[in-house]
């Protein structure tokens, strides 16, 4: 009986893990049970592939939705991208898989193609954003549409009547009046939780501009998901509200809109400054109050530090939680020695990574479980 090899296992692995991502309940039994129906059918058959997963992967007919936009950002080829940027991007259009066992110029496809364009998508979740070339941009533009979005919830203040939970006193007694006093069934209600809001700052200026266009496409796919709790600020010489612009469906034409209305894009940076104009405009309202924040920034500070820290103690005083992203935290070497991430340090809750698609993926789910 055929085997998969340790390196398409990998691959077939780490697609399994992107089915998770996307919402399936895949368990480690039923990866394993992937890779056990493709080593009895034929890796190098993308039909092959895809059934076999769909048969082990999915439990329930709303998994398949998403397992086929999964599988169709895995194993086909990204679209076109411009002339000059076709000699980069050869690498990925020659890496898509067929519907049979024959490659375009007639030889017999080799089990690369499937690892050629699975790997590739799985290198780039770990690479750094601000190293990538065109092509590999493209593709991971594409990437930003599998990742799942959880958002933050809080308890509702108002009750609603539901089959269980705690019994509603009040219903039940006026509906036994309305029978003229006889028992019949008791009225439930309970909680309901509601969203809570988000609010993104981020970092705009020269030192983070290798960056900033991945991160606000970050925050352009949350802000989609939940249009009427997501609000979307730049930091740099000045505070830029930048959620109209991101409301226009499209990325590509989201981030043009949005560029256009931000003055100060890969300027300076004043964040102490900025910070304090945010908490007299917007921290004593909803956007901020019992939020989540997600501030995105590298740190570095023209200004005074122990300004920046107190504008920052003052959003932790009033949001739930406050997300503190610098893309060189997780790189090697990497030590909080900049005078304004020490200042902030004591005041937010979560100091994470923001360099890589993996990175992004850590930020949303420390951010839906606000």
């Amino acid at each position: 009986m055929p085997e998969v090899d340790n390196s398409a296992e990998e691959i077939l692995l780490a697609f399994a893990a992107a089915v998770r991502s996307a919402g399936v309940k895949v368990s480690a039994e039923r990866s394993r049970s992937f890779v056990d129906a493709v080593s009895h059918l034929s890796i190098e058959n993308r039909g092959d592939v895809f059934w076999a997963g769909r048969a082990t992967l999915c439990s329930a007919p709303e998994d398949l939705d998403s397992y086929q936009r999964t599988f169709e950002r895995w194993f086909t080829p990204v679209r076109a991208v411009p002339q000059a940027e076709k000699v980069a991007a050869a690498t990925v259009q020659a890496a898509a898989l067929e519907d049979d066992d024959e490659a375009p110029d007639g030889s017999e496809r080799s089990e690369g193609s499937l690892r050629a364009i699975a790997s590739r998508r799985e290198l780039l979740r770990h690479r750094d954003v601000a190293t990538l070339d065109a092509a590999e941009r493209t593709l991971l533009h594409q990437l930003f549409d599998e990742l799942a979005v959880t958002l933050p919830s809080r308890l509702s203040r108002r009750k609603q009547r539901w089959r269980t939970g705690r019994i509603d006193s009040v219903s039940s007694l006026r509906a036994q009046l309305r029978r003229g006093g006889e028992p019949g069934p008791l009225k439930y209600r309970r909680t309901p939780r509601k969203p809570r809001r988000i609010a993104w700052l981020i970092d705009v200026s020269g030192s983070m501009s290798p960056y900033a266009d991945s991160l606000l496409r970050l925050a352009h796919h949350v802000l989609q998901a939940a249009p009427h709790h997501v609000e979307v600020f730049t930091l740099g010489t000045r505070l830029t509200r930048v959620t109209s612009a991101l409301r226009v469906p499209d990325a590509d034409d989201a981030l043009a809109v949005a560029g256009s209305t931000v003055p100060d894009w890969s300027g300076g940076t004043r964040l102490g400054e900025v910070l304090g104009a945010f908490n007299e405009r917007w921290g004593q309202r909803a956007v901020v109050r019992n939020a989540v924040v997600i501030i995105v920034s590298d740190g570095w500070e023209r200004g005074d530090p122990a300004l920046l820290g107190r504008q920052v103690e003052r959003l932790h005083q009033v949001a739930r939680r406050v997300i503190w992203t610098n893309p060189h935290r997780d790189k090697p070497g990497y030590e909080p020695v900049q005078q304004g991430i020490r200042a902030v340090l004591p005041h937010v809750d979560d100091f994470i990574g923001g360099h890589s698609l993996k990175s992004f993926e850590e930020l949303l789910a420390v951010m839906g479980n606000a």
